[in-house]
């Protein structure tokens, strides 16, 4: 699956400082922070994405 979004300045710029200290580009660290995040069956995890969808509701509503 391919997957394109747009990340507020702020996080664009915290992903490459975060890739340039890792040594990886930027896309490669956003893809395995994802596959990490997948892979983790914790409670936590589903708190997290319960949050997002909560906030982002009626955003996705109007996107619909």
């Amino acid at each position: 699956m391919k997957l394109a979004f747009e990340l507020p300045p702020t996080q664009a710029n915290r992903l490459r400082q975060e890739a340039d200290r890792l040594g990886v580009a930027p896309d490669e660290l956003a893809k395995a922070a994802l596959t990490d995040l997948l892979a983790s069956q914790a409670p936590e995890f589903e708190a997290a994405a319960r949050r997002i969808l909560e906030r982002n509701r009626e955003l996705y509503r109007r996107l619909a």
